[in-house]
């Protein structure tokens, strides 16, 4: 297996500071995006201890060191899911523990999406309306559900996606870390197959460009994704950037690179 990768964050063009944070460890293939929220430094400090927290745990646990388990073992999933879903949870407490020792970091809370690739499975960590995507020839799939008001409404058929987009609630997310209620965490394996490619974005991506363009974007440079993620940013970016854009993409390929 081989796995390239890139990252990128931008502000955008309406924010005065970058919340969003993300984490690249080539290492033990572990990829995350996070998008933080609250008042004054809390969303930036918020999405950066999460992906500090969540990379600390996978290290630890990867490298075999003896340590107590976190939090209840769940049957239903694999040893490594259960690592995901631990990491997550240890990020979620140190967040509540941080911001309840400051009074300047009250409120702070993040979205996170967490993928881990062994053995040709990709296994997603998720919360909040941060996404995960497949990118498989010319098809995008969205790997993740929105943890958010909006997605809920549109499930339940009250509003329509036209309604959607210019909702004053858009972007008001039902989980997160650092929130007050009990953290639930989503679990997602794929199976991967040569030249799949994964996106995993924060909302200012996607609240800003189409699937379909996104699409457009990565099947044109899926042999240069570097490339595919300054497009995403420009054409985000060249729609009103109104919110922090940040892109992580990851190339699944065989050893050779073919």
């Amino acid at each position: 297996m081989k796995l390239e990768s890139f990252g990128i964050s931008d502000i955008g063009r309406k924010r005065q500071k970058n919340e969003d944070s993300f984490f690249i460890n080539k290492d033990i293939n572990l990829f995350i995006v996070a998008d933080g929220m609250g008042g004054h430094a809390a969303g930036e400090k918020a999405s950066k201890f999460a992906v500090e927290a969540i990379n600390q745990f996978i290290e630890h646990t990867h490298a075999g060191e003896e340590l107590t388990w976190p939090f209840a073992f769940d049957p239903r999933l694999s040893m490594i899911e259960n690592r995901v879903k631990a990491a997550i949870h240890i990020a979620h407490k140190k967040i509540v523990e941080m911001a309840q020792e400051d009074f300047n970091l009250k409120g702070m809370a993040t979205t996170v999406v967490t993928t881990l690739f062994d053995n040709g499975v990709l296994h997603i960590g998720h919360v909040g309306d941060s996404r995960a995507y497949l990118v498989r020839e010319s098809k995008i799939i969205q790997l993740t559900t929105d943890h958010s008001w909006i997605n809920e409404q549109l499930r339940c058929g009250i509003i329509n996606a036209q309604q959607a987009k210019s909702h004053p609630f858009k972007n008001v997310v039902t989980r997160a870390l650092g929130g007050p209620q009990e953290l639930e965490v989503d679990m997602i394996s794929e199976k991967l197959v040569t030249d799949d490619i994964i996106l995993l974005c924060s909302d200012g991506l996607t609240s800003m460009v189409d699937d379909k363009d996104l699409a457009t974007i990565v099947v044109t440079f899926r042999n240069d994704i570097e490339q595919a993620g300054k497009k995403l940013v420009e054409l985000a970016n060249s729609k009103g950037g109104n919110d922090n854009i940040t892109i992580v993409l990851i190339h699944y390929m065989e050893n050779d690179g073919k």
